[in-house]
Protein backbone atom coordinates (compact mmCIF):
# COMPACT_ATOMS: atom_id res chain seq x y z
CA UNK A 1 0.00 0.00 0.00
CA UNK A 2 2.71 2.35 0.64
CA UNK A 3 4.08 2.02 -3.01
CA UNK A 4 0.61 2.80 -3.93
CA UNK A 5 0.41 5.82 -2.08
CA UNK A 6 3.96 6.83 -3.61
CA UNK A 7 2.84 6.42 -6.89
CA UNK A 8 -0.35 8.49 -6.20
CA UNK A 9 2.22 11.26 -4.37
CA UNK A 10 4.37 11.18 -7.55
CA UNK A 11 1.26 11.79 -9.74
CA UNK A 12 -0.29 14.47 -7.70
CA UNK A 13 2.99 15.92 -7.58
CA UNK A 14 3.88 15.54 -11.37
CA UNK A 15 0.79 17.04 -12.03
CA UNK A 16 1.55 20.21 -9.92
CA UNK A 17 4.98 20.58 -11.99
CA UNK A 18 3.31 20.63 -14.92
CA UNK A 19 0.19 23.08 -13.66
CA UNK A 20 3.04 26.00 -12.30
CA UNK A 21 5.11 25.24 -15.73
CA UNK A 22 2.01 26.19 -17.66
CA UNK A 23 1.04 29.20 -15.31
CA UNK A 24 4.70 30.12 -15.41
CA UNK A 25 4.96 30.48 -19.36
CA UNK A 26 1.66 32.53 -19.44
CA UNK A 27 2.64 34.69 -16.41
CA UNK A 28 5.93 35.36 -18.89
CA UNK A 29 3.77 36.09 -21.53
CA UNK A 30 1.15 38.71 -19.23
CA UNK A 31 4.30 39.94 -17.82
CA UNK A 32 6.17 40.40 -21.07
CA UNK A 33 3.08 42.48 -22.76
CA UNK A 34 2.32 44.55 -19.73
CA UNK A 35 5.94 45.61 -20.33
CA UNK A 36 5.74 46.09 -24.15
CA UNK A 37 2.82 48.46 -23.65
CA UNK A 38 4.54 50.79 -20.80
CA UNK A 39 4.29 54.41 -21.15
CA UNK A 40 7.30 55.71 -20.13
CA UNK A 41 6.24 59.63 -19.70
CA UNK A 42 3.01 58.53 -17.89
CA UNK A 43 5.12 55.96 -15.89
CA UNK A 44 8.15 58.73 -14.95
CA UNK A 45 5.25 60.75 -13.75
CA UNK A 46 3.57 58.57 -11.20
CA UNK A 47 6.82 57.81 -9.80
CA UNK A 48 7.80 61.16 -9.86
CA UNK A 49 4.68 63.37 -9.45
CA UNK A 50 5.50 65.46 -12.90
CA UNK A 51 7.28 64.88 -16.15
CA UNK A 52 8.40 68.04 -17.14
CA UNK A 53 11.93 67.50 -16.70
CA UNK A 54 11.75 65.08 -19.76
CA UNK A 55 9.02 66.33 -21.84
CA UNK A 56 11.47 68.28 -24.45
CA UNK A 57 13.46 65.14 -25.01
CA UNK A 58 12.49 62.93 -27.92
CA UNK A 59 11.47 59.57 -27.48
CA UNK A 60 14.71 57.09 -27.41
CA UNK A 61 14.70 54.63 -30.13
CA UNK A 62 17.20 52.39 -28.53
CA UNK A 63 18.32 51.33 -24.77
CA UNK A 64 21.71 51.38 -25.19
CA UNK A 65 21.84 47.88 -24.18
CA UNK A 66 22.79 46.48 -28.57
CA UNK A 67 25.69 49.57 -27.89
CA UNK A 68 26.38 47.73 -24.73
CA UNK A 69 26.70 44.19 -26.33
CA UNK A 70 28.72 45.60 -29.12
CA UNK A 71 31.55 46.94 -26.40
CA UNK A 72 31.29 43.64 -24.95
CA UNK A 73 31.68 41.69 -28.71
CA UNK A 74 34.69 43.65 -28.96
CA UNK A 75 36.12 43.20 -25.66
CA UNK A 76 36.25 39.74 -26.20
CA UNK A 77 38.12 39.88 -29.44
Amino acid sequence: MGDRQSAEDREVMRQWVETWRRAGQDLEEIRRREIQSVDGREAIRQLFGSATAFQDLPPRTASGLVEQQAWFARLRR
